[in-house]
């Protein structure tokens, strides 16, 4: 009998020997194949076997996102984190991901999804038995498919602004709720031949998201003889494609701001404790604890805060009375499943038949296919509201009126199939201008009470520009098109109006007179090498200091803009020896020893977010992240792609950071859906185990 290593038998006594056995038992059809940019192409019979391939190939590249991810979403990541999980773990419990899994699982969730999900837990849960130094925390294991879709209800709280509405009850700031833009966003454009110079139907699928961490985009090609074969990315955990391309269609998703999330204010009893009054009846208010821990001297110690449970929702307490929570999010657990019935799609019929599970609570989605076809629509769960209250801020919460329990049907949200113009874009910006005038949904045709966007940003008028400057697009437009980093005149962003800079005279600011003829005369691209570019995001990252001070209009002053630039001058002198630098002195892309300049600024089509490092500089951190181009052509489906780091996130692999320069060049590799190329091309075959 072979002789059972210790830390073995220990994984044996942890995971349950029912765990355990049934992993070994199973057997799954499966072969990785890494190309030379170590992107992972699973093959299996099965869509379980692709799954289980998936989610070991995943966790060899990156095991620890993995479990941090579903260690927030189990309210366990404080256990290791301390106060920097306790955020994550409380929010977990109070939105009650727990419970409404347990009792929506059996009966929303298909058995033919129920076993792709098991075999992705199934591999994920065989690795950490082979791996078990890699493992944070053993109390996350055995991972099932509950522990996967409680983590999907905390990430699609997140995505529906709850965090923000959660953190202005905490802070009792409701009263005076100030929209602030999320300066992330995406970009998603699509042409068919009535645009094109070929009569091919092109997609740019231009994602913006952190480069880093569980909302980090993480690339694979996944083939099933189940009639699977899609290329694209996923977030961390997830056992299947979210945005990508198969051989007949391709999807892309920006994040939209419809009204999705609403907040109530109870009226409790004066007199009897967590008791609230709606129509006049009493009702108890339910009390809950969550459990955090805390780390003292490196013990995690557990302790416990209040929350609290309504007809509403979920619901925090503060100075000024008791909010409950509601968005549709909360009681659905369809998205991981509808992502995957798409994943699954062949024509636009059985995609939009996806998109009617109404699953997905928000996003934008941009489309196209091999039939010609183009599509935005405007998604969401939107609910259906009573008229006459303010549905922007806080709403009475003691009449069952306001309790809203339905949402708008997918007919019902603003869309665009196959415009006469021959294209679709959004870049985060309203609805009503998607395509061209004649084409563009009517805002009137929409309640005003779903709060959809009606403003352009910088990249939504930019791509309008670039889009009709063009008579027909082919492979260059296309490209020049993503690839743009050029700021509109006037500038059009949408959270700030900084368009007084222009008017400024600089002879009567004589000892900023450089910075100011740098930014006037700029022409307005984020190139690497511009000093313009390089003065006007020293002056931009200055200025967000006093963003939360500015009116109403958000318009910065001559004044806030003279005492801005003498901040970015002695900055530039103190950590550059200069007043003039070039944007790729200030802005890094950075990962292991590689530290390279980079282009791009907030809100330009090739978007970045950075954070200041002690130097002075910048480190890209956000914004242009995995960047898939397809075009659909009487020969079947071209791909290429690039994303800003690589595949792996262990600094010891080649692909730690080997896209790198391709991402500064704009440049992409060419990917393939054809089996056979792949398997021409293998740099590695093998089966997990």
């Amino acid at each position: 009998m072979k002789k059972v290593q210790f830390n073995t038998l220990l994984w044996i006594v942890v995971f349950g020997v029912f765990s355990f056995s049934n992993a070994q038992q199973k057997n799954y059809e499966i072969e990785i194949v890494r190309d030379q940019w170590g992107v992972p192409h699973i093959f299996g019979e099965t869509d379980a076997d692709v799954a289980y391939g998936l989610a070991w190939a995943h966790a060899e590249d990156d095991f620890k996102t993995i479990q941090e991810a579903y260690l927030a979403g189990n309210a366990l990541l404080s256990r290791k984190r301390g106060l920097k999980g306790a955020v994550a773990d409380y929010v977990a419990q109070l939105i009650g991901s727990e419970e409404i899994v347990n009792e929506k699982y059996e009966s929303d969730i298909s058995p033919a999804y129920k076993t792709l999900t098991q075999a992705y837990a199934e591999g994920l849960n065989r690795y950490a038995l082979k791996h078990p130094k890699e493992v944070i925390d053993q109390k996350l294991f055995p991972i099932t498919p509950k522990k996967m879709l409680r983590y999907q209800q905390l990430q699609l709280f997140f995505f529906s602004r709850g965090d923000y509405w959660a953190s202005k009850i905490l802070s009792n700031q409701l009263e005076d709720p100030e929209e602030v833009e999320d300066m992330r966003g995406s970009n998603t454009f699509a042409f068919n031949s009535a645009k094109t110079k070929d009569n091919a139907t092109y997609l740019a699928i231009n994602t913006h998201q952190p480069l880093d961490g569980p909302a980090s985009w993480y690339e694979a090609h996944l083939v099933s003889e189940e009639g699977t074969n899609i290329l694209g990315a996923l977030f961390a955990g997830s056992p299947n494609i979210l945005i990508g391309a198969n051989e007949h269609l391709a999807w892309s998703h920006t994040v939209n701001y419809p009204d999705k999330f609403d907040v109530f204010k109870l009226k409790m009893d004066p007199k009897k404790k967590h008791t609230y009054w709606v129509d006049g009846k009493a009702y108890p208010l339910e009390v809950h604890k969550a459990k955090v821990y805390l780390r003292v001297l490196g013990i995690p110690i557990k302790v416990s805060r209040k929350y609290y449970k309504s007809m509403y929702g979920p619901t925090l307490k503060n100075d000024n009375g008791y909010y409950a929570m509601r968005t549709p999010a909360f009681y659905n657990i369809q998205a991981l499943q509808q992502w995957w019935t798409m994943n699954k799609a062949q024509n636009f019929t059985a995609f939009y038949d996806a998109l009617k599970m109404k699953a997905i609570p928000g996003f934008n989605i941009g489309y196209a296919d091999k039939n010609d076809t183009i599509f935005y629509i405007s998604n969401g769960l939107i609910p259906k509201r009573a008229p006459g209250y303010n549905w922007k801020e806080v709403v009475p919460g003691d009449t069952k009126k306001t309790l809203w329990t339905g949402t708008y049907d997918i007919e019902e949200l603003p869309q665009v199939v196959q415009p006469k113009s021959g294209y679709i874009y959004n870049a985060n910006h309203s609805p009503f201008y998607s395509s061209s005038e004649s084409d563009n949904p009517v805002a009137e045709n929409f309640s005003k009470d779903m709060n959809f966007e009606t403003y352009h940003n910088n990249r939504s008028t930019r791509l309008y520009d670039l889009i009709n400057a063009f008579e027909a697009i082919g492979d260059q437009e296309f490209k020049t098109i993503k690839y743009d980093r050029q700021f509109p005149k006037p500038f059009q962003f949408n959270y700030v109006d900084i368009n007084a800079i222009d008017s400024i005279t600089a002879a009567n600011y004589p000892e900023l007179a450089t910075l100011i003829n740098e930014i006037q005369n700029w022409d307005r691209k984020a190139d690497i090498d511009s000093y313009g570019a390089g003065a006007f995001a020293s002056l931009y990252f200055e200025l967000q200091k006093i963003y939360s001070s500015l009116p109403e209009d958000k318009k910065v002053t001559e004044d806030q803009l003279i005492t801005a630039l003498r901040q970015v001058k002695e900055d530039l002198q103190t950590h550059f020896g200069a007043e003039r630098i070039q944007l790729g002195d200030l802005h890094r892309l950075i990962r292991g020893e590689k530290d390279i300049p980079i282009w791009g600024m907030p809100d330009v089509i090739t978007a970045m977010g950075s954070v200041k490092l002690e130097d002075g500089r910048r480190k890209v951190v956000s914004g242009e992240s995995y960047i898939e181009l397809v075009k659909f052509t009487s020969d079947g489906v071209e791909i290429e792609s690039v994303i800003s780091y690589g595949s792996s996130d262990h600094p010891d692999s080649p692909h730690y950071n080997d896209q790198m320069e391709l991402y500064r060049d704009f440049k992409t590799k060419k990917m393939t859906l054809d089996k056979a190329e792949v398997y021409r091309n293998a740099k590695k075959i093998y089966r997990p185990d």
